[in-house]
Parts: C-alpha cells; structure tokens; sequence
C-alpha cells in the first residue's frame, strides 16, 4: 500500500470556491436571489403574484366585497397574461364572483392590470382524514359495578345513618352504576 506524503516544497491545493460572507444585509441577499438562475426566476414571479394580490384586494375592496380576499388565490393561467385565475375557497364564493366578472375586469383595467377573461375555479375539498380506534370490547371498562363491589356498596349503605351526606352519596353511586 503506498501513502501520499506532501513534502512542504510541494504545493497543494484545493479547488473550492469561496464561501459567501454571512454579513451580508437583506438588501445584498434580494441582489442575490434576482441574480441567481434559478431563484431569481422563482423570486420575480412571487413577486408578481404578489402585486396581483394586492390589485385584486383593491378592486374588491371598490366593488365592496374585500372580505373575500382572504379566501381567493389569483394567478395568470399558463401562457399569455391575459386571463386571470382565480381558486376560491367554496363554491358561494365563486358564485358571487361569477355574479361581478365585468365589473371585476373594468375595475382591475383602472388600477393597472389588464386582462381579457377571468376563470373561477372552486378550490377541490380537502378530506379530513381522522383515525379513530378501534373499539375492542375485552380493552373497555366495565359499565356498572361487579357483584363483589355491589354487595361491598349495599354493605356500608346499611350500616350508614339514614341522614348522612356519605349515605345520599353512596345511594347516587349504586344508583348511577346500576344503569
């Protein structure tokens, strides 16, 4: 087996590239991210949905039913910019908003942003999935009292006086047992 020896005269190095600095500001890392291939594309489309909402908020909020904007997502459909899609939360809401769909174009061509058409879409529901156990009748408790613990009850009833708060409680577990 040989070994690598580097003997100090031998220059060594390593072709890795430089660590960023983490002192950088938040205003260096958005230069950064609009400068990067890949995240700068990602970057500059949410900023566009972005302002999209924020237009499609004001338009709502001029045609007096904002409270929606909460429950609707908006994007453009896949090519052009020209028709919008909107996902809505239940099927009253996107009801409504096929109710005002020119107004809503008009009002969104004032503020700045064109488009020709408007798709509503109502978003799938979701199941809830919940996972309940299954009910085995050996694992469950017992309903009522068994016979020992009965007569041990009837027992100390007996020997109780007939005023006693412990009697009257005593009366009320047989009592709420027995059913």
């Amino acid at each position: 087996m040989k070994s690598l020896s580097l003997s100090p005269a031998t220059p060594f190095f390593m072709n890795f590239a430089r660590k960023p600095s983490r002192n950088h500001s938040a205003h260096d890392w958005m230069e950064y991210l609009r400068e990067s291939q890949g995240l700068g594309g990602i970057l500059a489309k949410t900023e566009d949905l972005a302002q999209l909402k924020a237009k499609l908020l004001i338009a709502l909020e001029h045609l007096g039913i904002g409270h929606l904007g909460s429950k609707i997502e908006a994007g453009w459909r896949s090519g052009a910019q020209e028709e919008l899609f909107l996902l809505v939360s239940s099927a009253s809401i996107g009801a409504r908003l096929q109710q005002i769909l020119p107004s809503l174009i008009s009002e969104l061509g004032k503020i700045g942003l064109h488009c020709k058409a408007i798709k509503v879409k109502v978003k799938p529901a979701t199941t809830d999935w919940e996972v309940k156990p299954r009910l085995n009748p050996k694992n469950l408790p017992p309903k009522g009292l068994n016979e020992a613990a009965k007569k041990s009850w009837q027992d100390l009833l007996e020997k109780l006086p007939p005023e006693s708060d412990l009697r009257r409680a005593v009366e009320h577990l047989l009592q709420k047992k027995s059913q």
